[in-house]
């Protein structure tokens, strides 16, 4: 008896040692994932405009924005700043919200489990309110409150702020398909999340998206060809055809119904869904998501026959950047750093680490549940080993590397403290409440060689280069400004990996203690 026991134990502490070899992350480098989630969820109450709620835990905030869209006649407060600066950008805003949304569909448990899913709610209604606001008619999406060019010319606080706050919008005359497709996703998804604890809200978010996406399938257009402001910081390379593919796609899985995944096939070629090989993920290129989306429905086999050919194509696509991140796609792999970083390109690639960590972490699962491995070019790679290389690259961006860093802000002993970021690198106004003019914030605080003096906890910064090396200056925003799409994927898989590094401990023990009693 104490035999099998001990070879029970043997054969849990040979998993942890093959975890640990085969994910670089052994006893040094254990990461808190709990405590990664709680810091990430907080970074969004950072970013938010509007009036702060009564139970606003980042207290070095306050309403800003309070005027949004009264020149234009609509109300348009509310919503999150994406970056360090103070625009409303609709496309990587709504992007943000599809990304934490799909983190709660398939990770609410886990969530739950750490006591944060209600501040996860309130992260993703934030983003959905504000969207309520902005669709004031079937065929009218507002895209973008405040102006690139005169922001950045001024740093100041969001509570200061004085540059125009001019609203753009899309409409049947001046389309944006890719912003409206995306905008559908993003309340497609969260409808999913509310559907039992709001099913009011979910089925207003639900409407939504299906007017959206028919304005946005209806009045093809790229949202860049329509609003000028938007060419020099979120244009859209991709055009819009990968977000009607992927909002098609949240649609069905919102709804069930059998014309969304229609679209998906009968699209599928002329709109590359099974032409695109895909090497990032991203606010602007969706495909990869799509083709995992996709690749769901078929390992699931909740598909009509006519579906299989064309659901098989995207399952090719979803593995070609699925193996090419892991390394095993016969050379056409994403290139790694000397450290082990997929590294897509020098400015905010930490938003590509992310991207690719949630789109492993879901599939894995969908293997797990489809009792199947994946099939790369260079050999089949087990589930396991799928969510064991999406956990290197979240240890990497939690300290494991060569910098020692972390690009979780707030998160272990050393992490950036020089984040391009107005809010963050100026005193608050609750400490001083005196007003800091456009260019008195450069003169008086950006140009600073001090830590900011608040520290925005659960930002995931840009990172650092193809040589794994990161410069910690304010002045350098490709690398210390952070996004929210940065963070919003790794809801998720910090989730997961909390349940998972739980259980293993949990079962190791439990083991032990067995083997030790008899």
């Amino acid at each position: 008896m104490k035999g099998n026991g001990d070879q029970m134990l043997i054969k849990a502490i040979m998993l942890m040692i093959y975890i640990c070899l085969f994910t670089r992350n052994c006893i040094g480098t254990k990461h808190d994932y709990r405590d990664a989630l709680e810091k990430s969820l907080l970074y969004f109450e950072a970013q938010r405009s509007g009036r702060l709620p009564h139970n606003q835990r980042v207290t070095w905030r306050g309403h800003s924005g309070l005027t949004d869209g009264l020149e234009q006649g609509v109300d348009l407060v509310g919503g999150y700043y994406d970056a360090g600066d103070h625009v409303k950008f609709g496309l990587p805003m709504a992007f943000t919200i599809t990304m934490l949304s799909w983190s709660v569909i398939e990770y609410g448990d886990e969530i739950q489990s750490t006591g944060e899913l209600q501040h996860a709610l309130e992260a993703i209604k934030w983003g959905t309110d504000y969207f309520v606001k902005a669709h004031t008619s079937p065929y009218v999406l507002w895209a973008e409150v405040g102006d690139g060019d005169s922001d950045h010319y001024c740093w100041q606080r969001p509570e200061d702020m004085t540059t125009p706050r001019q609203a753009y919008k899309i409409d049947k005359d001046r389309p944006g398909s890719d912003l409206a497709g995306e905008t559908a996703a993003a309340m497609a998804a969260a409808s999913m999340v509310f559907r039992k604890s709001n099913p009011h809200y979910s089925h207003l978010l639900l409407h939504h998206a299906q007017e959206l996406f028919e304005f946005a399938d209806k009045y093809r257009g790229q949202y860049d060809s329509s609003i000028e402001a938007v060419k020099s910081y979120y244009a859209s390379v991709s055009g819009y055809k990968d977000e009607l593919l992927w909002a098609a796609l949240w649609l069905h899985r919102a709804t069930g119904s059998e014309e969304y995944l229609d679209y998906v096939v009968e699209n599928a070629e002329d709109f590359g869904g099974v032409g695109w090989a895909m090497s990032e993920f991203s606010w602007d290129v969706k495909y990869a998501g799509v083709q995992v989306l996709a690749a769901k429905i078929l390992l699931e086999g909740n598909h009509a026959k006519r579906h299989q050919d064309i659901l098989e194509q995207y399952k090719s696509k979803a593995e070609h950047y699925l193996c090419g991140s892991l390394g095993k796609n016969n050379g056409n792999n994403i290139e790694r750093t000397h450290g082990g970083m997929l590294y897509v390109r020098q400015w905010n690639n930490l938003q590509y680490v992310s991207g690719a960590a949630f789109l492993l972490t879901v599939y894995s699962d969908y293997l797990i549940e489809a009792n199947q491995d994946l099939i790369c070019p260079d050999g089949l790679v087990r589930s396991e080993e799928v969510f064991s290389f999406a956990k290197t690259q979240t240890d990497y961006i939690l300290g494991s590397n060569p910098m020692g860093t972390s690009y979780l802000v707030g998160y272990g002993p050393k992490y950036p403290t020089n984040v391009h970021h107005r809010g963050s690198s100026i005193v608050s106004y609750k400490e001083s409440d005196g007003f800091i003019g456009c260019t008195q914030g450069y003169d008086d605080w950006y140009g600073r060689y001090k830590p900011n003096p608040n520290v925005l906890v659960g930002a995931i910064v840009g990172g650092p280069d193809r040589r794994d090396k990161f410069r910690d200056h304010r002045g350098n925003f490709m690398q210390t400004e952070a996004c929210t799409y940065n963070t919003a994927p790794m809801v998720g898989v910090f989730a997961k990996l909390n349940r998972v590094v739980g259980e293993n401990i949990q079962e190791i023990s439990s083991r032990s203690y067995s083997s030790s009693s008899l």
